[in-house]
């Protein structure tokens, strides 16, 4: 839906690098719906979790032998195919709109991999910081809504679907130096697609190394703080 509606109803008046082609603007953008995708996994993570919660699964979990991080583990690996197979479904969809890689004649297929590498580390980052809400809440309804709420603005004051310089001074620091905004740049890069940052904060002239340390970070924190959630709710 968003490929289709960012591609044909904004993409004439969209502006990149200069240029308004549509063309330009669809493969400018396809990086950010990547991102966009990948993220909301934390809306379904959060859910699934807080109703293996409501359900009673997780008591039966705790009179197993395995470790308290297992069962969470397993749960975001698990979100992190389903991601990966979304993955595929949208790159299919964005072809046949007319997305293209190496529209600037630099990328290969090495990077076009490492590209959705990275899309898939940030996804399964962001399923952890899911798997947190999923333990804080009472019910699906409730994580699902929590879990959307704050990621709106976390991809739309971004680079995704608009030049973070046409945006006021403080709006496009933040745009710059969101986590999104890393791995979307980071894409295009790889990807070969327009829409190459003239920004001087770091993570937009180092994107790829931006969104690694991002999302290992993520990972590392949210880890941490919903496995702990996990053992005093089980406890």
């Amino acid at each position: 839906m968003f490929v289709v509606l960012f591609t044909y109803v904004f993409g004439g008046s969209m502006r990149i690098g200069g240029s308004s082609s549509a063309i330009d603007y669809k493969n400018f953008l396809m990086a950010g719906i990547f991102a966009q995708t990948v993220t909301f996994a934390t809306a379904s993570s959060g859910a699934g979790i807080a109703d293996d919660m409501h359900k009673g699964l997780i008591d039966r979990f705790r009179s197993l032998p395995m470790a308290r991080g297992a069962v969470l583990t397993g749960r975001t690996l698990a979100d992190l195919v389903q991601t990966a197979v979304t993955l595929v479904v949208l790159a299919v969809v964005a072809l046949l709109v007319g997305w293209r890689v190496g529209s600037d004649g630099s990328t290969n297929v090495g990077k076009v991999l490492a590209a959705f590498g990275l899309l898939l580390l940030l996804g399964y980052a962001f399923t952890w910081i899911g798997a947190l809400i999923g333990m804080s809440v009472r019910t699906p309804e409730a994580a699902t809504s929590s879990g959307l709420i704050w990621l709106f603005p976390v991809t739309f004051i971004s680079n995704a679907f608009v030049d973070p310089a046409h945006m006021t001074p403080w709006l496009r620091h933040i745009a710059e130096w969101n986590p999104f905004s890393a791995t979307a740049q980071a894409c295009r890069v790889l990807f070969g697609n327009p829409g190459r940052s003239t920004s001087h904060a770091w993570p937009m002239e180092h994107p790829g190394w931006a969104s690694l340390i991002y999302s290992i970070l993520i990972i590392a924190v949210f880890r941490a703080l919903a496995v702990r959630k996990y053992r005093s709710a089980t406890a």
